[in-house]
């Protein structure tokens, strides 16, 4: 019997199972959202919310410290919150952090609201996302129509966060005070308001304060036994921080000229692959990002159209006109290209002037390049012959003055005074119909 049970015993070690584990609580993750909420946010908290699901974790944490984002990826990722079986604790940390706008909906949103001393939320009012649809007619309509635009706006985000607040039991009153108002809170003001459920020093405490606390999860009670639990740190994947990468507004319209200049390049040196494999990758990496992100067809479309015409520009004797509307396209279209005012989503002036000043400078030299091949004599028939440097194809045999040259791409017939031999570079010094006069070339000096 002792040896049976020793027997069992061993075999748990081995598999790397306790008699004391098989009865622990199930994990607790944490996932770190520290910069502006996007695309590659939301992807990285649905799919860790199913992994988690999956894998039995008993809670997830969100340590976030965000200044706001897109709202299209905020309600993607609250869907995600309040549809997860796993309940979730948003905190926010450490001490310095902030959940602003889009943070504030997020922290509202899950089951368990938490922060660090010396962090903030609050300022949740919508951005301008857009322009009011239609052309007003006079600046007094517009102003109308703007203040309509955003008084809809105001009025959705208000109800969403107040029904938010509703669910979770917290202060919808203060809730609807931060998007109308753009009120900000310390985490000691949003305690004692009823705006969060509670503060915590770090990670280890706010586990020590939500053991044995009891949450509504899909309308069903569930305890959480955080004391002890083991920690997992689910950190984003490569695949999160490609998304995160590509969808950075600047990067997408980088890859929008590397792919349009790519492609530029290889139509102009067919089979040179590159250029096309460059710029293919790019320039569908480039639309893929875009997709993803609030972008202005007008912008995209101007932006294209002044590439198009900056490449003319090289082709047609414009003197420059052409290539300055490219220009002025290109820097309007890359200013209205971001549909949103939306933190973190912005694209920096300097890269658009950059940008700008780069594709001058290389119509620039393909213009000079255009023009100094215009400028050049046209060499051809017996002036293109005469003093060119050819190559010995072929040696009559019998005959070691009389051979055949390459010359032109073409195959000629060439005398000449010495000896020739195949391989052999030569000089063409006269032309008599298809028989070239040849002489031996004056051979390198040494060292060259």
């Amino acid at each position: 019997m002792i040896t049976r049970c020793w027997r069992w015993l061993s075999l748990l070690l081995l598999l790397g199972i306790t008699p004391g584990s098989l009865a622990a609580p199930g994990a607790v993750w944490v996932l770190g959202i520290d910069d502006a909420i996007g695309p590659a946010s939301a992807d990285y908290l649905v799919r860790s919310l199913d992994q988690a699901k999956t894998q039995g974790a008993q809670l997830v944490v969100i340590r976030m410290d965000t200044p706001g984002g897109l709202d299209s990826a905020m309600r993607q990722m609250i869907k995600a919150i309040l549809a997860s079986p796993v309940p979730v604790a948003t905190f926010v940390a450490p001490s310095g952090a902030r959940a602003a706008s889009a943070g504030t909906y997020i922290l509202y949103a899950s089951h368990v609201a938490a922060m660090a001393p010396g962090t903030n939320l609050g300022a949740a009012t919508p951005v301008q996302i857009g322009a009011p649809p239609g052309t007003p007619k006079d600046d007094k309509a517009k102003g109308s129509d703007d203040e309509t635009l955003a008084r809809k706006q105001v009025n959705d985000a208000a109800a969403y966060i107040r029904g938010l607040a509703q669910l979770r039991g917290r202060n919808a009153d203060w809730a609807e005070k931060a998007v109308r108002e753009a009120v900000s809170l310390s985490a000691s003001e949003a305690l004692r308001l009823d705006v969060i459920d509670l503060v915590a020093d770090d990670l280890p405490d706010l586990l020590r304060k939500l053991d044995g606390k009891t949450l509504s999860v899909a309308g069903q009670p569930q305890q959480l036994q955080t004391a002890g639990a083991s920690l997992v740190e689910h950190l984003p994947d490569w695949r999160t921080r490609v998304l995160a990468v590509i969808t950075n507004p600047s990067v997408a319209l980088i890859l929008i000229m590397i792919g349009v200049y790519g492609l530029l390049f290889e139509f102009m040196n067919p089979g040179s692959t590159v250029g096309g494999v460059v710029g293919g990758i790019c320039l569908l990496l480039a639309l893929y990002a875009l997709q993803l992100l609030p972008v202005s067809f007008a912008g995209v479309a101007l932006i294209l159209l002044g590439i198009a015409f900056m490449i003319a520009e090289a082709f047609l004797p414009s003197f420059g006109v052409v290539g300055f509307g490219g220009i002025v396209a290109f820097v309007v279209g890359a200013l209205i290209l971001i549909d949103t005012d939306a933190p973190g989503f912005g694209i920096p002036l300097a890269l658009i002037g950059t940008l700008a000043v780069l594709s001058a400078l290389l119509i620039g030299g393909v213009l000079g390049m255009a023009l100094k091949a215009r400028r050049r004599a046209l060499v051809s028939g017996d002036a293109g012959l005469v003093g060119s440097l050819v190559t010995v194809t072929q040696v009559m045999a019998g005959n070691p003055f009389c051979g055949f040259v390459l010359a032109q791409g073409e195959q000629w017939q060439a005398q000449c005074a010495t000896p020739l031999q195949a391989g052999q570079n030569v000089r063409v010094t006269a032309r008599h119909g298809v028989m070239l006069e040849v002489s031996a070339a004056a051979p390198a000096a040494q060292g060259e």
